[in-house]
């Protein structure tokens, strides 16, 4: 079993997401045993470069537009390379993802980019795209500073786990879980939110 682990909250230790990841890993990990293969990635302290014709990864048909690349930019394409084979080959994916302005963090949609790569991870059939990457399971701890989720009015503009949903199942990837901790810039709600996150994660299967 090969676990790979994401973080992309820039708040480090007061992290929500951060928290409820690592406990989702720790609940996983105990389970599987020293068998698995686990992967873990920092986004923010890896300073994960957007995405462009250079940082793209070498199976993307926007790299071949860049013939010849510096070593520094060589370095960034292989580390691009790294990131898709480490989701493509990962049984389960855990991300933590907070909502920062209404969507996902650069460094997290950054990463995202690198998986959505036609002939990889999707291509196009008589039917439409088809997804190449669907069998695995995600996992994301969301963290949102207020409430979006139904029947919340604030539920439209939440673009961060729709964002992933979507991004997710255009490569097939079907099974996505979610733990999610909500109401963490309002007083009376954070601390019961966090503690309901986390007893949602010890609900997870493992």
């Amino acid at each position: 079993m090969k676990l790979l682990h994401v973080d992309s909250s820039i708040t480090g230790p007061r992290s929500v997401s951060r928290e409820l990841s690592a406990l989702i890993v720790e609940k996983l990990r105990a389970a599987q045993g020293l068998e698995s293969v686990y992967v873990y990635r920092d986004l923010v302290a890896e300073d994960l470069p957007h995405f462009t014709a250079i940082t793209a990864p070498s199976a993307h048909p926007i790299a071949k537009t860049v013939p010849a690349l510096s070593a520094a930019q060589q370095v960034q394409r292989d580390t691009s390379d790294t990131i898709l084979k480490e989701f493509i080959e990962a049984d389960i994916v855990v991300v933590g993802a907070p909502l920062y302005n209404f969507a996902l963090p650069s460094a997290l949609k950054a990463w995202v980019d690198r998986l959505l790569v036609p002939g990889t991870t999707f291509r196009y059939g008589p039917n439409g795209p088809e997804g190449l990457a669907g069998n695995k399971r995600v996992i994301l701890a969301i963290a949102r500073g207020g409430v979006y989720s139904e029947p919340s009015t604030l539920k439209s503009i939440e673009h961060a786990e729709s964002f992933l949903r979507v991004a997710l199942g255009f490569i097939g990837v079907k099974n996505v879980e979610t733990v999610v901790a909500e109401g963490l810039n309002v007083a009376d709600i954070k601390e019961k939110a966090i503690a309901s996150a986390r007893d949602a994660v010890q609900r997870l299967a493992a």
